[in-house]
Formats: structure tokens, sequence, C-alpha cells
């Protein structure tokens, strides 16, 4: 598998983009989701980088991030899904292990378990307008996948925090506070 480019450092906000293994649904219960959200906003405290916008899906996640300069947001992504997994998969292993033989995957000859597909994809928002684009899209994307009928059913994305409700799961940065743009 070719390796991705990601280009960091451009002092742009970064739409990212990843799923689970064989886009099983395995972000459904809202332990799996709170889980991430735990993970994600630990990491934003280690690595100080801002979260714009966000949706988990039952199947991928979608963030909005404006990382800081030096940040490898690849190394960054892969340590959110990494300690993520271990704890979701933990949790897997203790009730429902039938969705482990799911996981199952061989890497060099060894058998291992994949929560998440391999890499993440980025796309770098050069414009307000994109951020704005990025976000509704976040904000939209369970209603266009038929889970609920209006964003502010699905209470697994920033779009609370921006409507001003006082009840999210994660703090956002709004983007109006970042002085480039």
């Amino acid at each position: 598998m070719p390796k991705l480019r990601h280009f960091d450092n451009l002092g742009t906000a970064r739409f990212i983009t990843f799923s689970c293994h064989n886009q099983l649904p395995l972000l459904e219960p809202d332990s799996a989701k709170e889980t991430f959200l735990r993970e994600l906003d630990s990491s934003r405290t280690k690595h100080e980088f801002k979260i714009l916008a966000y949706v988990i899906m039952p199947q991928h996640v979608h963030l909005l991030i404006d990382p800081v300069n030096e940040m490898e947001l690849g190394r960054v992504i892969g340590e959110i899904k990494s300690r993520s997994a271990r704890e979701i998969v933990a949790k897997l292993r203790r009730n429902d292990v039938t969705v482990l033989e799911n996981l199952r995957t061989q890497k060099g000859g060894e058998e291992r378990i994949s929560f998440w597909k391999p890499r993440c994809y980025d796309h770098n928002c050069r414009s307000n307008d994109t951020i704005i684009e990025k976000t509704t899209y976040c904000h939209n994307n369970p209603v266009k996948r038929g889970l609920v009928s209006s964003p502010d059913e699905w209470r697994w994305s920033s779009y609370g925090a921006y409507i001003g409700e006082s009840d999210f799961a994660v703090q956002i940065d709004h983007f109006e506070s970042l002085a480039r743009f």
C-alpha cells in the first residue's frame, strides 16, 4: 500500500476522515463513541490542537481540527485511533467476543485484531468557506445517512456546541476565534 502524504505545517485547519475495519458499525454503542471522544479530548490537551467540528458515525469519524505548528497529523491521529481501539476492544473481549471474529486480520504472518482501517484521509482547509463547508458536512452527515431527521437529534457531533447548547461531549474551539482567517 503506498504511503499517503500528509501536508503538515501549512497553517490550515484539517478535515480528517477515518473508518472502522471493513466499515463495520463498531462505533454504534454509546460506550464506544464515549471512549473515542475521551481519547480525542485527551489528545487535544496533550498536543494542543483545536477541535473545530466533529461527528462520530457508527462506521467512521470526521474531524475538523486546527493543528499547532510542528504537529505530525498522521502520528497524532494514529495515537487517537490506537488508544481508543485498545479500550473498545477490551470491552468487546469482556462483552461481545463474537464481534472480534470480524476484526481478525493477518499481518506479517501474525494474527491480530484490527479495529480501524489503516490510514486517515485529510484535506487542508485553506479558507473560511471550506471550514464552514466541512463543519456543515459533519453536522449533516447523520441526516444524510438516515440516522436522524435533523442535526440537533444526533448527540455525537459538535452541532450542539454551535447552536449554544450546554450539554455536549467535547468542548469546541469555534473557528471564528482563529486570528489568521
